[in-house]
């Protein structure tokens, strides 16, 4: 026998925490009845003595003070008429009574902003996926963060402080999670839906950019990643615009810090890193004042760098380019690749080799401490970066570019470069660079002209 939407809503109230309602189907005289009611505080299908107390009593325990009405027939569970943010009893009252009159059943429920901050998903057997700004149907559309059970329910925990109230089971869970306590029972995760014996779903692609990424910041992402799968990653304090500050990575032993900008998706070298601590709202401030490229800044304990560089996967094979110190006048290209101790190459290819048993290919920069190697920096994704082209291609004509001439004016140049043109690189510059790094990402033929 098919439930109605109300029946369902109530049983899952039984299993966990669901969104505050009131539920009305049509009376006799065609007036809206009410069925069922789950308000925090109160025994289950508590019966008001009217209509008017029980929208007044689910406004009243609405965080935000306003609900939503869903209607819909009982022979078809698709949604009818949905109308968003009533905060009146009045307003609610007329548009009970309207759908009522029409032959539609009505739920009332507390409104449940998307955007605040949180995520909603699906938990289906080994597999979560989830994202900002959306409800439990983002998962139909591309850009949602997939990820083991387990490995999404840390990192849920570490950003938000809290672990998501989900099963693992062999079911179909539709849930969101808020920062701010809600619902029946007063708690951060809401269940939606529940399907038992669900088929398994497909395995978690693991994949970033994605719109989570962006909600926290591509570096901070990475980073995450590589903290959640065991590796040694400085300790970060994340200062997002959408989220509260959270913390995560292990103590490298240094009293001394960098801030560094971490924007939506990778901007290599555009925006700031500067060893010490900066102001990061006047940061934000000047260098993303619309708030659209720049999704928190990291503070980031330093590590006693001996040697610093990073690694990628090219068409070629491992890629493993670095500097003594710091490495940064290696990834913004002013200083060229030089060679590293062979203990060091080895561990930061083992390091590459355990990361990609799980992500595959990968990018990463490093620092090395003189014992082990720090990720600084975490991306998935391979290269066709070989030999001397950074970016194969062929291409009518090259223009020649001077490394020296550095980051902005080569972003300049691949914004306006003519079509069928491609860019040699003239100088010593590291395939791992900021340099290289830039010309990838637009896609330019380019290839390096060593200087003799």
């Amino acid at each position: 026998m098919r439930l109605n939407k109300d029946e369902i809503l109530d049983a899952l109230a039984e299993r966990g925490n669901v969104a505050q309602f009131v539920a009305f189907r049509p009376g006799h005289s065609g007036a809206p009845e009410q069925s069922f009611c789950r308000l925090i505080g109160l025994a289950p299908n508590m019966r008001f003595p009217n209509k008017r107390e029980a929208i007044a009593a689910l406004l009243e325990r609405a965080p935000e003070r306003s609900v939503n009405v869903r209607s819909f027939l009982p022979e078809s569970p698709r949604s009818q008429e949905f109308i968003y943010g009533l905060k009146s009893v009045d307003d609610v009252l007329q548009a009970l009574e309207r759908l009522s009159t029409d032959g539609l059943h009505t739920i009332v429920n507390e409104t449940v902003d998307v955007a605040d901050g949180g995520v909603s998903g699906v938990a289906q057997g080994d597999v979560i996926e989830f994202s900002p700004d959306d409800t439990p149907r983002c998962v139909e559309k591309p850009g949602v963060a997939s990820l083991p059970f387990e490995l999404a329910a840390q990192l849920l925990e570490t950003v938000y402080g809290f672990r998501p109230d989900l099963p693992r089971e062999n079911a179909r869970l539709e849930f969101s999670i808020h920062p701010r306590k809600r619902g029946t029972r007063g708690q951060h995760t809401l269940l939606w839906e529940y399907e038992e014996n669900a088929p398994p779903a497909h395995g978690a692609s693991m994949v970033w950019p994605n719109r989570f990424s962006r909600h926290i910041g591509d570096k901070a992402y990475g980073l995450l990643m590589a903290w959640l799968l065991g590796q040694k990653v400085p300790l970060t304090t994340v200062i997002g615009r959408r989220v509260a500050p959270f913390t995560f990575g292990h103590d490298t032993g240094s009293s001394e810090n960098w801030t560094r900008t971490c924007p939506v998706e990778p901007e290599p070298g555009l925006f700031t890193t500067a060893r010490g601590w900066l102001d990061p709202f006047a940061l934000l401030n000047a260098e993303d004042p619309t708030g659209k490229r720049i999704a928190s800044v990291l503070s980031q304990q330093a590590v006693p760098a001996q040697f610093a560089g990073a690694a990628l996967s090219g068409s070629q094979g491992l890629i493993v380019e670095g500097s003594m110190g710091d490495g940064d006048r290696f990834m913004l290209g002013i200083a060229p690749p030089v060679p590293l101790p062979a203990p060091v190459r080895e561990q930061v290819k083992t390091l590459n080799d355990v990361l990609c048993r799980t992500l595959e290919a990968v990018r990463f920069e490093w620092v090395h401490d003189g014992v082990e190697p720090w990720i600084v920096q975490l991306h998935r994704g391979m290269t066709q970066s070989g030999g001397t082209a950074i970016v194969p291609g062929e291409a009518s004509s090259w223009i020649p570019f001077e490394v020296r001439q550095g980051l902005e004016a080569l972003r300049d140049l691949t914004r306006a470069i003519p079509a069928d043109t491609g860019i040699e690189l003239i100088g010593d510059v590291g395939f791992t660079s900021h340099i290289a790094d830039v010309v990838r990402r637009s896609k330019v033929p380019t290839r390096i002209r060593p200087v003799t």
